[in-house]
């Protein structure tokens, strides 16, 4: 558990600093496996509709971090947590994201991929990550694992980077507003971090600290019903999963692409294959549907120039008082373009879920010294969680 003789920093928009201490934390930047994030967009298809949103998995990992170095810090975790759980903290911290694919979530619903379980095994299985890891101890990367895929060893940390109030979402919902320009994502960091307290080693918030969890429960929700599932987002990445869809039966048919694709064919095979999943990230997709402009298969051909040229597919809510619509569309279309050129599929948010796991569950500490359920302390989040659960079916599709 080596440290720096002088601490290293990142600029960063948001926090001024990222403070890195240990060496460890500095090999782990500087591995293959997480400058690879670099290379993966952290909203995906989104940027095409905010255009500024042009940032990383890797700035959002580091900012990640760096929420974790400033909540260890805080007493009440402090002094809970030794040395060798600061570290699992800030290891765990930094590499939750490092199992994402290519365009992440649309890579792994057509490819059948979990990006937590791949990142807990590349944390164990990648040499060079092991080899890092295992300069604290050789249980080090194990541990760290066990926090990616929530296996309770660890709830305090588990609590602070996966919960319905952690790490990432507070790293990601102002990261993201900022570089969309987007005004709900704001969130009031510091009050947040002034009433945190740790109860049987659980989180739990003081009760003077309401008004900035309701905050940041509300500005949650906004930001995916106006960002993170806008509508023309949401078309942009069908293009995707169709191509990745294409991709993958031609594959299974054994089509020529006269161009390399052993990585995704590899993928296919064996989703689990982890150094052919490391060659596939946002550049290496991008270079390829730019080879499929030439490609003798015309759906390939013209999905790719879709999605090279921002040819977003038109959309209708999927309603039964549209029903008459989408069946005429699908009338006119052939069971082959249906495939290929549309999609129903819904998304459904809640602001709060009352009922989830208690780890996940976020509680407040009473002015009578007493921890209990948010949704029961607040009214505003008692009416969210009655009120907020809100589904959006929507039918997607390319006029031929």
């Amino acid at each position: 558990m080596k440290k720096r003789e002088r601490q290293q920093v990142f600029r960063d928009p948001l926090y001024g600093y990222i403070h890195i201490n240990y060496e460890l934390i500095t090999n782990l930047i500087n591995s293959s496996v997480f400058q690879r994030l670099r290379r993966i967009r952290q909203l995906s298809g989104v940027h095409m509709i905010f255009h500024a949103a042009e940032h990383s998995r890797f700035s959002h990992s580091l900012g990640v971090y760096e929420l974790a170095y400033r909540f260890s810090m805080i007493k009440e975790i402090d002094e809970v947590l030794d040395e060798r759980s600061k570290l699992l903290f800030y290891a765990a911290a930094l590499l939750h994201d490092v199992g994402h694919g290519a365009y992440s979530h649309a890579f792994e619903y057509v490819f059948h991929v979990n990006h937590e379980k791949i990142g807990a095994s590349l944390i164990v299985n990648h040499p060079e990550l092991r080899s890092i890891l295992d300069e604290v101890d050789q249980n080090f990367a194990e541990d760290v694992a066990s926090v990616i895929l929530k296996q309770g060893k660890f709830p305090l940390i588990q609590q602070l980077i996966s919960s319905q109030l952690d790490i990432d979402r507070l790293d990601y919902l102002e990261r993201d507003a900022y570089f969309t320009g987007a005004a709900y994502g704001h969130i009031d960091l510091d009050r947040l971090m002034r009433v945190v307290v740790v109860k049987d080693n659980r989180l739990a918030f003081k009760a003077s600290g309401i008004h900035a969890i309701e905050n940041y429960l509300v500005a949650r929700y906004h930001m995916y019903w106006q960002v993170y599932y806008h509508p023309k987002a949401r078309a942009y990445e069908v293009i995707l999963e169709k191509i990745y869809l294409r991709v993958k039966d031609l594959l299974q048919k054994g089509f020529d692409f006269e161009h390399d694709v052993t990585s995704l064919k590899k993928i296919l095979n064996n989703p689990h294959d982890m150094y052919a999943y490391l060659e596939i990230d946002d550049y290496y997709m991008n270079g390829l549907i730019a080879y499929f402009l030439k490609s003798k298969d015309p759906i390939l051909k013209t999905l790719s120039n879709d999605f090279l040229n921002r040819h977003i597919w038109e959309f209708i809510d999927d309603k039964e008082e549209n029903k008459d619509k989408i069946n005429e569309i699908l009338n006119k279309i052939t069971d082959e373009e249906k495939r290929y050129f549309t999609l129903k599929t819904s998304v459904q948010q809640t602001a709060y879920k009352a009922s989830s796991t208690i780890g996940d569950q976020i509680h407040i500490l009473t002015e009578k010294d007493e921890v209990i359920p948010l949704s029961s302390y607040s009214s505003i989040v008692h009416s969210l969680v009655t009120s907020s659960d809100k589904s959006d079916y929507k039918f997607f599709y390319k006029k031929l």
